[in-house]
């Protein structure tokens, strides 16, 4: 899942080194924070939230085969 979203965020971004995703698991929840640089945020969250609220929509469909919740928490 990890390796997922790392994968799908340094795709969007111009500085995919500055890209950094921790995971934060819980009983039922996983809650990943992803960080990247500030220039780059809005590719992140795109026009209206729709590039974020798409990542979100992905992580939730994988996490559903593995029986878990991921939450995406988009970081400064």
């Amino acid at each position: 899942m990890k390796e997922l979203l790392e994968a799908m965020a340094k795709a969007l971004v111009d500085r995919p080194e500055e890209v950094v995703v921790k995971e934060v698991e819980g009983e039922r929840t996983t809650v990943f924070e992803l960080r990247v640089a500030t220039t780059d945020l809005g590719k992140v969250i795109g026009k209206q939230g729709k590039t974020a609220r798409a990542m979100r929509t992905i992580l939730g469909a994988a996490g559903t085969k593995i029986g878990k919740r991921c939450v995406l928490e988009i970081l400064e």
